[in-house]
Order: C-alpha cells, then structure tokens, then sequence
C-alpha cells in the first residue's frame, strides 16, 4: 500500500456520532486531491454541522451497510456509480453492501462539485480515496483497542476486520460506533492498483432500476403542494431587448395569477464565467398549470428594441476580461462572409517554429484547404426547469444544473440571501453537454418565487431552449502544409477563428512534428450567446485538423494511419527543443497502433467504405475507424472501432457506454446539426426542422477498446466526440470521391453537400 498524508485536519472530517443506528459518519473534501492552495485552504476548514462541509461521505450503519454519497451531479456519464466505487474499494467493502445517494450541494466547503471538462474521476481520484481509505484506518484502530492488539495487524476484507492472532473478528458495523470517536489519522495507507477489487470491474447503473420504471429522478419531475407554474417570454431575435408588455388579455386567461417582468442580473453586477444569458430581462406568466400557462404565453403581446453596443467586465475565477457584445440583427449568410474575409487578415500568432512562410515559399506541394462549422444547439431531451421556494429568507431549489456551486453564488448575490440559506438539491440531469452550466433560469426561478411568495415551478419549452439558447459558436479554419521532394511534411500552418470565439489550440498535434509551424487566431463579436459545448472548440479543431491530415497523407502517397504514425514518431524520437507540446507523442500513438490492430486496418470488406481520425483533448485520447456504405445517396455507418487511452477505466462498462454516446452524438451532429439566423431569428425551433440522429442512423456496431494503463484517471466524457466528425468525413470521401469542407454533411433533407 501506499502512504498518503491526508492534507484535511481533523476538524475538517467531522465524526457524528448522533446516528440513531449509532454508526460512522465521515465527511471528507474530494478536492484535496487538486492539488491547488485553495483546496488546502477549504479543507482546513471548521464545517458546519449540517452537511458536515464536505463534497461527499459514507455512512456505516450497525448492520454493516454502506452509504456512500455521490458528490457530483449526474448527467448520464455514471459518475454517481463510478465515484462511489471508488471509495468503497479503498474501504474494502463489498459493492452489494453499498447503497448510493445523490449528495446535497455543499457551497460552504467551495468544492468542485460539478460537471465539466471530463474532470469528474480525474480531480476526484485521491480524494475520493482518501475518504475510503481513512474511514477504513478509523475501524482498524477501533478493532485493534477493543481487541488490544497492534492496528497494523488488523486485516480488512469484505467488510469485515480480523486479526490473525488472537482469532478476533468483527464487521464494520460492529466497530463504527467506536470509530466515530477516532482521532482522524494524519496518514493512511492507499492501496496499491493491483490490489483494487471494485475499480476496474463493471458495476451496473445504480439508478438504472429507476430509470427503467420512470421514478422520479429529473427536475422536471418535480412536484411540492402548493406549486405553480411559471414560464418566461423573451425577445424574438438576438439583438433585441424587452421594451413593455401588454398582459391586458392574458392576465383574464383561466388559472393566471400574474404577470411581470424580472432582470437575470442588476446592471452594475459583474457576471462571473457561468453567468452568461441571452435576455437580462424576461417577461414571466405564472398560473396553476403547464397547459394554462402555456396558452397565456402566446396571447402575451410584447414591444422590443433594439440593443446598443455595450462592452462589460467579465470575471473568470479571479481573472477580468472585456466582453463587447454590438448591436444589430445578425444572419448566417454574413457571418460566413465575415468569416471569411477575416481569416485573409491573418490573426494572431500564437505560436511560430522555425522559419514557415520560407518553407512554404520553397515546397515542392501546397495543399490548402478551409473548413466552416454552424452554431449548434444543445437540445438537451429535457428541457430547462428548476423548482424555487423562496421564503423569510431562504431558498430551496431543485433541479438539474452543472455548476450548482458558482450558480449559488450568483443567486446569493442577485437576492442578497447568505449562502448558508441556500439549499439546491441536485437531481439527475435529462442531457447537459455544456447547456446546464449557465443557470440563468435558476436565478429567474427564485426570483418569481420571491416575487409571487409561493413555490413555483418555472419550465421552458423546447422553443424557449432553442431560441433563449447558449450555442456551440460557428467556426472557421484555413489550413495549409507543405512537402518536399520526397512527400515529408516540412511545414504546416493553421489559420482559425470563429463569431465569438476562437477554436484554436496551438500546442496540440501536429505541433511538434514539424520544423516550420505557424498558428494564428482570431474572432469576430457577435450578440448570439456562446458557451460550452460538449468538447468545446475541440469539436470543430478535429474535424478540420484531421480531415486535412487524411488529404494531405494522401497527396504524400502515403497510408492515413502510417503518416500519423510517422508524424508522432519524429516527436517521440526527435523532440524539438524550446518548444512545448500539450500531447503525449507516446499515448497519441498508442491508440492509433490499438484501433489499427482492432479494426483490421487495410483488410476491409471492399464494399466498406472507411475513414480513420485521431485526437486528444481533455487529457485523454481518442482514435476511431469508421465503416460505412452508401445506401440511397445517403451514408450508412456499420461500425466504428474506438481506442480510447483514459488513463485507469474504473467501471469498463460505464466507460463502453460513455464512448458510444459520444460516438452517436458526434456523427448525429456531423450529419445534421446547424443552427442558423435570420434577421436575429434562430431558423430552427424545435425537432421539426433541427434535425437530430434517429435509431435507425446510429451506427450498427460500436466496438471500444481501452488502452491498459496504470495512470490515474483522467477523463472520458468529451474525448470520444471530437474525432468521429473527421473520421465520418474522411469515409464519405472513401465512397464517394469528394472530400467535405462545411458542416453539416447532410443539407436539405439528406443531400450530400
């Protein structure tokens, strides 16, 4: 076993010993194990009694049960099967003993309870260990006093304690009254990986059963007495603002009981990072039910104006930046105009190797290329809600959000309610992706039940979602190599931008495999809202990246595997100094060699159309060959082989699970996913013309394989979804001769465009 300090004081793992069963609570910070000051700083904490400050804790019950609370929301990644698992390994309990339970948001300990980046298992790993890990030393020492024998000599399986000497034996529940007067230790013993009995084997959904026979689990399932119904009405097109309302109609509508206006946000607050919103200011109907509201919401008759340009100061954990958003009623077709007229200024030069523009002016070839991407929507099945009962001061709310601790500041300074009177409960989410981390519909939600003085319920349609919606930014990338004589890659220059942002990561692959590199960013403001979207600006930066790659191997003659291979290889063997990547050469080639092995590379069916892409991002790697055929003029997927390197996969069939979403996604949104604007308009409101992948599309077979690794965790939920984009692309060109540059693949009810 290994010894680790705890780095949490004692009095920051409180012992509560007021069970009526008399057994064993222990909280613990799982971000401890982040490493950062912060983290020590918290959890030196003194804890409030209530939730004991802590992310998460496990429950020892005098019958020898188990429960181990589950700190982050659940989104359908599984994390509220996986982090459990964890700590009951390190506690050397048997899974069928344990019992799961969502844990409550605990702001006071400023924890990183949250999703996002694929961060989960990986910013939680030691911690999570710790927990079970100490909790397991407490019990030893409580056996070894009741038995007076030395605690190193105290033997743990299965639940139970036994020492070998004396014959003694005893099962958790038997001790976890004594060890809950423990002296927390200063060290404790993790086990070494090859003695792991839970992490590493696949354990079933713990809300599977639930799920399966439609229990309450969701936001939207929510129901208290007394609840009322609220929904909001927004400006039209991006670009306006509310001006007045008339509600001299709906306000006589059966079952309404008001009718209003509310601003997100005051004018002088600072908005933090996951503050972002379309509209600060909404008109709001709340009546008895979701029908009768929903009729009241289109009689209401709003007058909009026009926005001004207006520039403000965003904070990003402690950093300020200046957002401009400018005024105008935007439209999809000038946005490509624009794009493209930018993309011929150049950009910033983020990074420069050797001397580029000399090696492109002395090339044998050029090959160039440019690729577009559309806004997306996230469209999450179930759409945004939140339960707010704000009352004397304090506020309970419930529902699915991602960044449940930063949105409980920001409702704490929007209302002035101190954090310790606000309680969100965290239900399982009906989709995220990114969509759930900007809450502004939790703050709306409190402040109608403040303003009404009721619990209330407020629901947005799927239109609200899509036309009120935080999207996935259009992207533009211009991309250039160059060859010698003999068809070696000699420089590359990447040239990428987007309205708002920019997609560009310049220290990824093939950063490093060449001498002569040049990347260059750049963006365009706009008024449409942005934000995360599942593997942001990595979703776009693959397919362009490795679309391109596959023409170029072709240009050089060279197989699409074999060139990559060789690409990362100059790295591994031949680093360039003074240069910083942020891939590992090593793992990169890994999971090519994998999927190049598992999909029988170059013995395909001569009737399978394939295509192969490879990449990195949130510190784990990808790579997928994808088969497919043409049937009717349209693409049909038959297989896609995975290797994925994630580090330590801690429930096999949870991570299977995992990759094959991302897969599905990602080839729906290569496919068919486009957002476009009209005046300000989103075009598109609901599934009727957004169209998403059906069953009958999704692949036939999907076949993950996971690199053997002994590397802690690092994380899975995004990086299966940025390289299914270019190998579809790249298979499409196999069938049918054209290489694709624009998403999506499919337009107008399924051409190939």
């Amino acid at each position: 076993m290994t010894a680790i300090k705890t780095k949490i004081g004692r009095r920051a793992f409180i012992k509560n010993t007021s069970l009526a069963s008399g057994g064993l609570v222990l909280g613990f910070s799982w971000l401890n194990s982040c490493k950062p000051k912060v983290g020590l700083d918290i959890a030196a904490k003194e804890l409030p009694k209530e939730w004991f400050e802590l992310n998460g804790y496990l429950k020892i019950g005098e019958n020898g049960l188990v429960t181990i609370l589950s700190p982050n929301p659940e989104a359908g990644q599984n994390v509220k099967t996986s982090m459990p698992m964890i700590i009951a390994d390190e506690l050397d309990v048997d899974w069928k003993d344990v019992m799961v339970e969502q844990a409550p948001l605990d702001t006071g300990a400023f924890t990183r309870q949250f999703i996002g980046g694929s961060q989960a298992l990986r910013q939680g790993w030691t911690g999570l260990r710790m927990a079970g890990a100490t909790a397991r030393q407490m019990l030893k020492v409580a056996a070894a006093q009741a038995w007076k024998v030395p605690s190193d000599e105290i033997k743990t399986s299965g639940g139970m304690l036994s020492h070998e000497g004396s014959g003694n034996s005893a099962t958790y529940g038997d001790m976890a009254s004594a060890a809950a007067k423990m002296e927390v230790p200063e060290e404790v013993q993790l086990k070494e990986k090859n003695d792991f009995n839970i992490i590493g084997t696949s354990q079933k959904n713990v809300d599977g059963m639930n799920i399966v026979t439609g229990k309450p689990l969701f936001g939207i399932d929510t129901h208290k007495e007394g609840m009322l119904i609220a929904m909001i009405v927004h400006p039209p097109a991006f670009g306006l603002q509310l001006k007045s309302i008339d509600d001299s109609e709906v306000r006589s509508m059966p079952g309404i009981r008001d009718v209003f206006t509310v601003k997100v946000f005051n004018d002088d607050y600072v908005k933090t990072f996951f503050d972002t919103r379309t509209y600060n200011e909404v008109a709001v109907i709340v009546g008895d039910s979701t029908w009768e509201v929903m009729q009241a919401k289109k009689a209401l008759k709003i007058e909009c104006e026009p926005i001004q340009s207006s520039t403000e100061t965003r904070d990003r954990f402690g950093t300020t930046w200046e957002q401009h958003t400018p005024k105008g009623l935007e439209n999809t077709e000038e946005h490509y105009i624009q794009m493209l007229s930018r993309a011929e200024k150049g950009g910033e030069v983020r990074r420069r190797d050797g001397n580029p523009e000399q090696a492109f002016a002395t090339a044998a070839k050029v090959i160039e290329r440019t690729y577009t991407a559309p806004f997306l929507a996230h469209n999450c099945m179930e759409p945004m809600n939140f339960f707010a009962h704000v009352k004397d001061g304090k506020a309970e709310l419930i529902g699915p959000l991602q960044k449940p601790e930063f949105t409980e500041q920001t409702l704490s300074a929007r209302t002035g309610i101190p954090l310790e009177n606000i309680d969100i409960k965290m239900t399982r989410l009906g989709g995220g992706y990114g969509r759930r981390s900007y809450a502004h519909w939790l703050v709306e939600a409190a402040l109608i039940s403040q303003r009404m003085e009721a619990p209330i319920k407020l629901i947005y349609t799927r239109e609200d979602d899509m036309t009120d919606g935080v999207y996935r930014p259009t992207y533009h990338a211009k991309l250039r190599a160059a060859l010698d004589a003999d068809n070696n890659l000699i420089a590359y220059h990447v040239n990428a931008g987007g309205i708002p942002e920019c997609p560009l990561y310049e220290n990824r692959f093939p950063a490093g495999t060449v001498d002569h590199y040049l990347a260059e960013g750049w963006t365009i403001d706009s008024n449409i809202t942005v934000g995360s979207f599942r593997a942001p600006s990595s979703n776009f930066m693959a397919c362009a990246e490795q679309s391109f790659l596959d023409e170029v191997a072709e240009v050089a003659g060279k197989d699409p595997i074999d060139f990559r291979l060789e690409l990362l290889d100059r790295v591994i063997n031949k680093p360039m100094e003074g240069v910083t990547n942020d891939y590992d050469p090593a793992r990169y080639a890994g999971v090519l060699k994998l999927v190049k092995e598992k999909s029988e590379w170059g013995n395909q069916d001569a009737n399978i159309s394939r295509g192969v892409a490879a990449y990195f991002c949130h510190n784990s790697y990808a790579a997928q060959v994808l088969d497919m055929v043409m049937e009717d003029g349209k693409p049909k997927v038959q297989k896609v082989t995975c290797a994925v390197d994630c580090g330590l996969v801690v429930n096999p069939d949870a991570a299977t699970n995992l990759a094959e979403g991302g897969i599905v996604d990602g080839i729906g949104n290569a496919l068919f996913g486009e957002l476009t604007f009209k005046e300000g308009m989103p075009t598109k409101k609901n599934f009727d013309t957004y169209r998403m992948i059906r069953m009958q599309e999704a692949p036939k077979e999907i076949e993950v394989h996971f690199v053997k690794s002994d590397i802690d965790p690092t994380g899975l939920g995004e990086p299966t979804f940025p390289p299914i984009f270019p190998a579809l692309a790249n298979a499409i060109y196999q069938a049918t001769g054209k290489r694709l540059y624009q998403q999506p693949f499919l337009k107008n009810g399924g051409i190939l465009f």
